[in-house]
Parts: C-alpha cells; sequence; structure tokens
C-alpha cells in the first residue's frame, strides 16, 4: 500500500507542532513541513523582545532541534515558496513549479505586516517585525543616542518601545487611538499602559496617525494626519497583520480575513485544514469564527488540525491567553470580547497592579493582568462558564476567583 502523506505549508510554530503532533499519535505516512524562511521552524515572541534585545541567542528560540526532525522523519523543505494549491488533486505547487503530492494538506502560514498605502512606506530605514531577518535588520539599527518612531503602539509596538528605551534609543510613538492598545483594551487600561510608557521615556502622539513618512533614499521624519512633522532615523511600522492566503485563491477554500475553518480546524474542501494565525475558526465557545495571533493558540491548534487529520478530532474550545513583557511590567489577557459595559477592577491602576475583567451584561468576557498573573490564572474557568456573576466578587480582591462562578 501507498503511505499516506501529509502536507504541511508554513513552518511555523503551527506548522512544527502538528508535524509532530502526526508523529505522536501514530502517523507513520510521510510528513512534508514547507517553510518560506531558511531557517528551522522558530518562535516569534523573541523576536519583539528577548532576541531583539540581544539577551537570547536565535538557537534558543527554536521550536525543535534539527535532530529531532530526523527522528521524527518529518522532511522539511525550507527556503521554499508555496505559489497554489491544486484542490482538485490535492496537491501543492511550489515556487520552482514542482508538485507535492497529499492525502492532507495543512495550512500554517500564519500572517504577515499590513502595509497601507501610505506615501513613502518602501523608503529604506523603516521595519517590520515579523520574522528573524526583521529582527536582525532592526538591531542593526539599534544604538544609544538615535531616534526612532515607532508607527502603531499594538503588543509589539509596545515591546519594541521597551527594548528600544532600555538600550538608549530616544523614542517617538505615534498611535491614531487616545492611548496604546486601546482597541483591544480600552481606554482606561490603556492609560496606564500610556503612562508607564510616559514614564520610560517615551514621546507619546496619541490620536493622530501617519500621513507620510519623508526622506529621498531613506526616511528622515514622519508627518502625522494633523500636520506634524517628526524627524527621526529610523522607523518601526506597527499596522496590524493581515493572513497569508493569496496562495489559495481559487481553490474554493472560503477566505475571509484567514482560512475560514470549523471547530476541527477543517477547511470548507475536503482533505484542506488550517490552523494558528491564518486560521479563522469557528469557535464553540464563543459561538462565532475568529482568528487568534497568540502563541499558545499556535501550539495548540496546531496540534488540534494533527489529530483532526487522522480522525482523532475534537471540537477546539481554547481559551485564549497571551502575555506582553514591557519593561518591569507583565501584562497577560485571557477570553475573548467584542465590547463591554463595564470593567471591574480587581487591584489598583495606578499602582499598576490589577485584574480588569470586560464584563457584558453580567457575564466576564475575558481579562486583563497587570503584574498580577496568579489572580488570571485562578479567573480561568469562570471566564470559561461564560454566565453571569456578581461583580462585587470579581472586584473584592479578598475573594477566591476559582469559587466566583460556582458562587
Amino acid at each position: 500500500m501507498t503511505r499516506r502523506t501529509v502536507a504541511i505549508i508554513g513552518a511555523s510554530l503551527a506548522g512544527a507542532n502538528a508535524a509532530v503532533t502526526l508523529r505522536d499519535e501514530g502517523f507513520d505516512g510521510e510528513i512534508l513541513l514547507v517553510g518560506e524562511e531558511p531557517e528551522l521552524p522558530y518562535e516569534r515572541p523573541p523576536m519583539s523582545k528577548q532576541y531583539l534585545s540581544g539577551e537570547q541567542p536565535f538557537e534558543s528560540t527554536l521550536i525543535h532541534p534539527a535532530e529531532l526532525y530526523r527522528e521524527r522523519d518529518i522532511e522539511l523543505r525550507l527556503g521554499t515558496s508555496v505559489t497554489a494549491v491544486d484542490a482538485r488533486e490535492r496537491a501543492v505547487v511550489l515556487a520552482d513549479g514542482s508538485r507535492l503530492r497529499a492525502d492532507a494538506i495543512l495550512v500554517a502560514t500564519g500572517a504577515r505586516s499590513r502595509r497601507p498605502p501610505i506615501p513613502g512606506l518602501e523608503l529604506a530605514g523603516i521595519h517590520d517585525l515579523r520574522s528573524r531577518a526583521d529582527a536582525d535588520a532592526l538591531r542593526g539599527e539599534i544604538a544609544p543616542g538615535r531616534r526612532a518612531v515607532i508607527a502603531g503602539m499594538g503588543f509589539i509596538g509596545c515591546e519594541v518601545a521597551s527594548v528600544l528605551r532600555a538600550a538608549g534609543v530616544d523614542v517617538v510613538a505615534i498611535e491614531a487611538s487616545s492611548t496604546p492598545l486601546e482597541r483591544v483594551l480600552g481606554p482606561e487600561v490603556g492609560r496606564v499602559i500610556a503612562d508607564m510608557h510616559a514614564e520610560h521615556g517615551v514621546e507619546l502622539v496619541l490620536g493622530e496617525g501617519v500621513q507620510s513618512f519623508e526622506g529621498e533614499d531613506r526616511v528622515r521624519a514622519v508627518r502625522t494626519t494633523t500636520g506634524r512633522v517628526v524627524e527621526c532615523d529610523f522607523v518601526v511600522a506597527g499596522f496590524g497583520a493581515q493572513p497569508n492566503v493569496e496562495f489559495l485563491e481559487g481553490t474554493g477554500v472560503e477566505l475571509a480575513n484567514g482560512v475560514v475553518v470549523d471547530a476541527f480546524c477543517r477547511s470548507s474542501v475536503e482533505g484542506i485544514y488550517a490552523a494558528g494565525d491564518v486560521a479563522l475558526h469557528e469557535h464553540p465557545l464563543f459561538g462565532e469564527h475568529i482568528r487568534v495571533e497568540h502563541w499558545r493558540n499556535a501550539i495548540r491548534q496546531g496540534a488540534a488540525a494533527a489529530r483532526s487529520i487522522l480522525g482523532k478530532g475534537t471540537s477546539y474550545d481554547e481559551l485564549h491567553w497571551f502575555w506582553s513583557d514591557q519593561y518591569d511590567t507583565n501584562i497577560q489577557f485571557i477570553g475573548h470580547h467584542h465590547d463591554w459595559d463595564e470593567l471591574v477592577v480587581r487591584g489598583s491602576l495606578q499602582e499598576r497592579r490589577f485584574v480588569a475583567f470586560y464584563v457584558k451584561d453580567g457575564v466576564p468576557q475575558s481579562a486583563v493582568a497587570v503584574n498580577m498573573a496568579r489572580d488570571l490564572r485562578r479567573a480561568t474557568e469562570l471566564l470559561r462558564a461564560r454566565q453571569p456573576v456578581d461583580v462585587a466578587l470579581l472586584r473584592d480582591p479578598d475573594s477566591d476567583l476559582r469559587k466566583v462562578a460556582s458562587a
């Protein structure tokens, strides 16, 4: 009998974890792991944290050593781009025109930096931050006394600001919202983040977007939407991310802000699955499709997709969690929300030691913790319960969050 083949497009955290899970679950067929970057699969969070700062060597970011892929008989095709998928023949088409036939295809291509049509965005000295190559290029800019503009204070922008200030770089942060991270965390928590960065010397330009990047061969200034001109030596662009799905156009795979999949990571085309940042997955707990760009989701959804490929899958209902380290502050978030009608704070916003719950109609949807990770962990089950609670218990520092849901 011909051995079955699984082709994984994307040597990412989700893709690498799916490959290993296939072996762990007893799959004895061929596994092909195709990645566009030349490096072994690696973890991306350090690219904006410890690797960018030079505290962590690249080797320590590898998901697995090279020996493990050989031992598990996982074939790596690194430095290889996928240009198309032939859904009818269930084949992956590579940039050199060769085709890889497979019984199942897992899409784990992640996302790339969004490039809005802003004049001058193509100038040298403007950096994205998604890959090792991006981080290496940005590291080459870092030196005390240089001046950087961070365009967009999402999580990556905030983390980069922290690294740059620690290295003695002058930082101006331009953010269209009224606070950093306002879209995700709201204005109250956003102001806490803003104050923290201001205290560490970041000049915040809030409520203004980027009109253009200016310079001849290299960026020399950023013009905001109000006409302010900010001179700089380099720029870190943080305009969000978009999933890598173009190679699937015309295949019949449903695409909408990613690859649309059900709770078992199955796409609209039989035999094609998706996991990680690229997957817009049907979430049974939240009752909607969501796309998550976080480390733990990539690990767990990659494994979930592998089990679904083998017919062992269960409904993927991960309660999403992520973290961010900025200066000496640890920020963690768990859950999912669109909006909320009450922000319930346990602890002190002023002291930057709190858990804030995003509550809708009495139901805690999600929570963010600043330097209170233990309380956030204890809130996991009440967030999973998706039931109304006594918000006074959420606010009371003496109440046990593990018992609030039952109360």
